[in-house]
C-alpha cells in the first residue's frame, strides 16, 4: 500500500506543480486553492509512504515523477519546447525512477 501511496502521492505533485503557473503569482483564487489542496495531499501520502519506504528511496521517486510529469505537462499543455536532449535525459529519469523501485525492499 505505501507505493500506491508514493505514486499518488506523485501525481499530485504534477498536480500541484501544473496548477502553479495557473495561480498567476496566487491572484487566481480558484487556481491557488488547487494548487494547495494538492500540495497538501502530497505530502500527506508521501508521509504516508515513508513509514514503510526509505526516506531516500520515497523522496527521489516522488520528485523523479513529480518532474518527469512536470515536464511533460509543460510540453503538453504549456506548449514548451522540446528536443531530443530534454526528451533524452527525461528517459533517463523515468529509467532512473523504474530502477530506484526494482531495488528497494
Amino acid at each position: 500500500m505505501s507505493w500506491i501511496y508514493l505514486i499518488i502521492a506523485a501525481l499530485c505533485e504534477i498536480a500541484f506543480a501544473g496548477s502553479l503557473k495557473q495561480t498567476n503569482n496566487f491572484t487566481n483564487l480558484r487556481w491557488t486553492l488547487i494548487f494547495v489542496f494538492f500540495y497538501v495531499l502530497s505530502i500527506v501520502l508521501l508521509n504516508k509512504a515513508v513509514q514503510k519506504i526509505p526516506i531516500g528511496t520515497a523522496y527521489a521517486i516522488w520528485t523523479g515523477i513529480g518532474a518527469a510529469g512536470t515536464v511533460l505537462i509543460g510540453i503538453w499543455y504549456f506548449k514548451e519546447p522540446y528536443h531530443f536532449w530534454r526528451i533524452f535525459f527525461l528517459c533517463t529519469l523515468i529509467l532512473s525512477i523504474i530502477g530506484l523501485k526494482f531495488v528497494s525492499e
